[in-house]
């Protein structure tokens, strides 16, 4: 959150123009404590009220907030065609790899062999690799954080905000109560560590071995691209529409006239 207001502070964005769009979840509550527009909608469908407000009104600067099972379960098929249809939207997805609100179930994003209380032996289905995912769907722009490089992120947010189209920061986020204390990290400071220890740039990452890369969390930019972007394209479609029946009207206007004379 506070990466958020330092980004829109720096980009001198006006906060009349600033739109912060939640899901459901512990992040979701993240618009009650922002003094911008905000929408809170229904679980999983963040994306898609985002999608029809960036359509009705394309000046408006829209973040969307959400948690790893909102966005990647629920709300995964609205996330793929988000990033399919190019909209331009900065989205987060605040991934703390487990439903922390809802009484810690497994989600898309929980590490294969963690605890959790829909998988008291150990979560056998291995998680989205979110990065990925979205890079597939379309997107052009896709970055990872976490909480504790704070400076990094404010850069990833900002760099997303700034970029035309469909742009994705996951931001890595210790949850304590809900992972933690079932996976032998029961403080926010052993979290905090936890991402300390694992995380490396992407330029770190270039110089590394595949067994030095084992259990680390490639941090960055990770991708990046240019392609049309979906509110721009809608309107220069509907501008050659109504141009169209413009024509059109003046011609059937002009065989009516032709019709009186005779």
């Amino acid at each position: 959150m506070g990466c958020i207001i330092r980004v829109v502070d720096k980009l001198k964005v006006n906060p009349d123009k600033v739109v912060i769009v939640s899901g459901i979840g512990c992040s979701s509550r993240m618009p009650g404590y922002l003094d911008f527009n905000t929408l809170h909608t229904t679980h999983g469908r963040a994306l898609v009220f985002a999608t029809g407000l960036k359509l009705a009104k394309p000046s408006l600067e829209i973040i969307v907030v959400m948690g790893d099972g909102d966005a990647l379960a629920i709300g995964g098929n609205h996330l793929i065609h988000a990033a399919r249809r190019n909209v331009n939207l900065t989205s987060i997805i605040i991934n703390n790899w487990i439903y922390g609100m809802t009484g810690g179930q497994y989600s898309p994003a929980t590490p294969r062999g963690a605890f959790a209380t829909t998988a008291p032996y150990g979560n056998l289905e291995p998680p989205f690799e979110v990065p990925e995912l979205v890079r597939g769907s379309g997107a052009s722009y896709v970055a990872r954080g976490t909480v504790y490089h704070t400076r990094q992120l404010d850069r990833l947010i900002e760099r997303g905000m700034r970029k035309e189209g469909f742009g994705l920061v996951e931001v890595l986020s210790p949850c304590p109560v809900g992972f933690g204390r079932r996976n032998q990290m029961k403080s926010a400071v052993a979290m905090m560590r936890w991402q300390k220890d694992r995380a490396v740039s992407l330029k770190r990452a270039s110089k590394m071995n595949e067994e030095e890369l084992k259990d680390k969390i490639i941090t960055g930019v990770l991708f990046e691209r240019e392609a049309p972007e979906y509110t721009q394209e809608y309107e220069r479609l509907m501008s050659r529409v109504k141009t169209r029946k413009e024509v059109r009207k003046r011609e059937v206007q002009a065989g009516m006239g032709e019709i009186h004379e005779e």
